[in-house]
């Protein structure tokens, strides 16, 4: 498999905070690749390794195959998308776009003629004539994306680019991004806190924490085997057991990850746990059910087709084999 990016124990250190620690990770070309993580996790300082902003403190960092540290940003097959879109605002639609190939030296016919068909693949035709204060966001965004695409550059990165968007066009963009990636078949590097973004659209996703790849895998594995607390915390809303519960429900003396999910309630004794509602709450879909077993909290997410559980009242908790994952570390 050809990789198109490979970062090889690759740290960048500023001053003490080491804000990428000894990463290795290679993301295989015409894959979507999502970097995960909150602010400050060292996801951003990744991106712009790999764009040529940053330099490795150690390490290196290799597009297809070779080592890019000697070449500056306009020189790497690569373009970068912004979550501010960074669009000239005296500029028409169709130039801002063609900026790119106008710095090159494009004719004037060629540039705008390439600015036009990357404006009918995101699906703004017609729009070239227009100031980008004409626009929505989400076809300030589109256009951010055609002016990155017109150099045609083998990785596009994608810094939080949805973060300025409302949910229903981050949702609908989401679709698109995704679509846009499997026709072009190059490949997508895209950083993100959401981990809604990153389980949709990735074939492959490495969660960030304290400058460190801590899990890499596919959405699937990532969402429903965490491999510690903190990527179970961080993706999705999980039940984190400590030892001693884990051990009671019948899975090994560690700690073990629920989904909220796959948690189900039964008359006391009729299940895995018993335990005391405290809580209960209408989130619209579910009713969201918190239970108190000896002390420890479990969450259930219940189709919220009828009434939820009385406060106060005992209920057993239970799941489908399979369900409660052991996590190797807390």
């Amino acid at each position: 498999m050809t990789h198109a990016v490979d970062f090889d124990h690759v740290s960048r250190h500023f001053g003490d905070v080491r804000a990428v620690d000894d990463v290795s990770v290679a993301i295989a070309e015409g894959s979507f690749f999502a970097m995960l993580g909150p602010s400050g996790s060292g996801k951003t300082t990744c991106l712009r390794l790999i764009s040529g902003f940053e330099r490795p403190s150690a390490g290196h960092v290799r597009i297809f195959g070779a080592n890019s540290e000697s070449l500056p940003p306009n020189r790497r097959p690569v373009n970068t998308v912004f979550q501010d879109y960074a669009l000239f605002p005296h500029l028409n639609v169709r130039d801002n776009v063609a900026y790119g190939l106008m710095v090159q030296g494009t004719d004037k016919a060629r540039r705008h003629a390439a600015a036009d068909e990357m404006l009918a693949l995101v699906k703004l035709d017609g729009f070239g004539d227009r100031k980008p204060a004409q626009l929505s966001g989400g076809q300030r965004q589109r256009v951010a994306l055609a002016r990155a695409l017109v150099n045609k550059p083998k990785v596009l990165l994608l810094d939080e680019p949805l973060g300025a968007l409302d949910l229903k066009l981050r949702e609908a963009m989401q679709v698109e991004l995704k679509a846009l990636q499997r026709s072009l078949g190059i490949t997508f590097v895209f950083v993100t806190h959401d981990q809604g973004e990153a389980l949709s659209m990735a074939d492959q996703v490495a969660v960030f924490n304290a400058g460190k790849i801590v899990q890499l895998g596919s959405p699937e594995d990532i969402y429903q085997r965490p491999r510690t607390r903190f990527v179970a915390d961080f993706v999705g809303s999980a039940n984190v057991l400590p030892p001693a519960l884990s051990a009671r429900a019948g899975a090994p003396s560690s700690w073990s990850s629920l989904r909220a999910e796959a948690v189900s309630l039964a008359p006391a004794g009729q299940g895995r746990l018993d335990g005391t509602v405290v809580s209960a709450r209408y989130m619209g879909p579910v009713n969201r059910v918190a239970v108190d077993v000896g002390g420890a909290t479990i969450t259930a997410d219940l189709a919220a087709l009828g009434p939820a559980p009385t406060v106060g009242e005992t209920v057993a908790l239970t799941w489908a084999d399979g369900a409660l994952h052991h996590m190797d570390e807390g």
